[in-house]
């Protein structure tokens, strides 16, 4: 690690002012990092794929709560309304800021370090309330063969064993999780291809029109949506690791998007098409039981078994992208410096401990909870991203952005306006409960940073800073 009074000095064409303090722009990662193994294209798909899919366990709520039509509609243009801006800007943004921490450093350039703060509190909270969500889909998937994970101590045994297995692999290193990703991604979406092939003789093409708009359940039907299509800036906080990143990541998240589409429609079309309409049994895991109708037992076994892969793929995915984001965090000097620990393999050790232990105490919660909780913190963060995305590009129009999207700031800002009012929508169907509990976490936030800031003053707690992140930690005094 370079002492801190031998920081380069730097043009102000490759620097950002943070309220007093900088922060590098440009291609090139930490220096520091350049010694563990970097992620290629193909891992970075699965990757991304894991953070934002996965496949389609999941998705059937959204036909018990609005029927086949808007279900198909919703899973085929709400991409374009959310997924891609979100995606667009990730590109941008994260080939600008090549460094872990993603959406904490845009939010910080833009904002200032103490709502970059409240960013990373906010995402990350709402990461780990995403990964408590695994281990019980797993289960779902798994309680029809096995009745005995209903519920009671057996299923909590389970559920921690799972979380301790997965754990471990994402202690192991990133570049292991990306490959088995990969295995996981084809096995988990190749028994849908299997089931359309023998659902051909089955479909009824009336069936993918059935809509009744009085009996809508829009709380589930936006809640479903949402959580399936967001989460793509998540891979932001894993820059640092990806190899050559102004070329990759937005290879990457180009060809994790078609894959997260089709992983989606691809099966709804089926299922919704090749079997009579009971919007009562859409539920979590009603994917197996069209399995066992359309081709036996065998297909249903299979898409029971790519179901519980897919949900471990899923919590590597998301435990790497938290754990790794609360290393930039403490590498930005925000959190202490047991954060930025790395183990021997390259991972963050005590960041993986404390997500881990958060989904753990999580797993309690219901599906449905968890999803509507998860989605109103989400929005406060993806809320302020937009607004640092916009900002950035009216106060620094001349920096160098690897990837930037081909269009001027009333584009951008038009652009940002559609995902917006989606995010609005999504508030205002939240239950009072899902509001008192997320606004009580994000007073937690406003509190904590102040708190870290004093313990940093008394040296409670030793923070440390990189010589690329030496004049961004000054804005803090």
């Amino acid at each position: 690690m370079k002492q801190r009074n031998s920081v380069p000095k730097q043009t102000p064409a490759e620097m950002v002012d943070l309220s007093g303090g900088y922060v590098e722009l440009g291609e090139h990662s930490s220096p520091k990092l350049d010694k563990y193994q970097k992620v290629s294209v193909i891992p970075l798909v699965f990757l991304i794929f894991y953070e934002v899919s996965g496949g389609p366990f999941g998705i059937e709520d959204s036909v018990q709560a609005a029927g086949p039509l808007l279900a198909l509609l919703g899973f085929l243009l709400v991409p374009f309304v959310w997924s891609v801006p979100e995606a667009l800007i990730t590109a941008e943004l994260g080939t600008m800021f090549p460094e872990n921490g993603g959406y904490v450093v845009w939010v910080s350039s833009a904002l200032g370090p103490y709502w970059g703060f409240q960013q990373g509190w906010m995402k990350w909270l709402s990461g780990v309330i995403d990964n408590a969500l695994y281990p019980v889909l797993f289960l779902d998937y798994l309680k029809s063969a096995i009745p005995e994970l209903e519920g009671g101590l057996p299923r909590m045994i389970v559920v921690l064993a799972l979380t301790m297995v997965l754990t471990y692999m994402s202690y192991r290193g990133l570049n292991i999780v990306g490959w088995v990703a990969i295995f996981l991604g084809v096995f988990s979406l190749l028994p849908f291809v299997f089931m359309g092939f023998v659902a051909i003789p089955r479909l009824n093409a009336s069936r993918w029109l059935v809509m009744d708009l009085g009996n809508v359940n829009w709380t589930l039907f936006l809640n479903t949506l949402f959580w399936n299509l967001n989460y793509w800036d998540s891979i932001s906080t894993l820059a640092g690791e990806v190899e050559n990143p102004s070329r990759t990541l937005p290879k990457s998240l180009f060809y994790a998007l078609l894959l997260v589409i089709f992983g989606y429609f691809f099966p709804l079309l089926v299922g919704t098409g090749a079997v009579p309409l009971h919007r009562e049994l859409w539920t979590d895991g009603y994917f197996s039981d069209i399995a066992k109708m359309l081709g036996g037992f065998w297909l249903r076994t299979w898409i029971q078994a790519a179901a519980a892969l897919s949900n471990m793929g899923m919590f590597l995915a998301e435990m790497s992208s938290d754990s790794f984001q609360l290393e930039g965090m403490a590498t930005l000097g925000m959190l202490p410096e047991l954060f930025a620990k790395r183990s021997r393999y390259g991972t963050p050790l005590v960041g993986i401990m404390f997500s881990a232990s958060g989904v753990i105490l999580l797993s309690w919660m219901s599906f449905q909870e968890i999803v509507a909780a998860e989605n109103f913190l989400y929005c406060f963060g993806m809320i302020m991203e937009f607004i640092a995305f916009v900002k950035l590009r009216i106060d620094h129009p001349a920096e160098s952005r690897p990837y930037k999207i081909p269009l001027g700031t009333v584009g951008s800002v038009i652009m940002c306006i559609p995902p917006s009012l989606l995010i609005l929508v999504v508030l205002a169907f939240a239950s009072f409960k899902v509001m008192v509990i997320s606004m009580v976490a994000v007073i937690i936030g406003l509190v904590l940073e102040p708190c870290l800031r004093y313990s940093e003053r008394k040296r409670w707690f030793k923070y440390s800073i990189t010589a690329d992140h030496h004049d961004y930690h000054s804005a803090y005094q």
